[in-house]
């Protein structure tokens, strides 16, 4: 049975942000043809929810319960619990991902 498929806001933020700056700084066909790749990659967790990794920069906290797909140069980072995927962050895989996870998926808001 194919699981469900949710984008956080947060995610679907991102996904609008990488666009935007594809878009400003290359060109639009590139910015949609990235979107597109992005998109697909998020829609094969329906039927391949574990998928991928744990992120090693949450893997050395202890934290096992999220994973993560490349979709080069940027991370796609998700959960899988209840019968569906949550995608909590779609981000340039070259940032501080420590920093950037650790306040993403383990601030005071939790958003599922």
């Amino acid at each position: 049975m194919p699981f469900e498929v949710f984008l956080a806001e947060d995610a679907e933020w991102d996904i609008e942000d990488i666009y935007r700056y594809i878009a400003e700084h290359d060109a639009i066909e590139n910015a949609s043809r990235v979107v597109d790749a992005l998109e697909q990659l998020c829609a094969k967790f329906t039927e391949f929810p574990e998928r991928g990794n744990v992120p090693k920069e949450l893997r050395g906290l202890g934290i096992t319960e999220y994973r993560e797909v490349s979709c080069k140069p940027h991370r796609i980072v998700c959960r899988v619990f209840e019968g569906r995927v949550v995608i909590y962050c779609v981000v340039d895989g070259r940032w501080d991902m420590q920093s950037f996870l650790q306040r993403r998926l383990l601030g005071p808001v939790d958003r599922w």
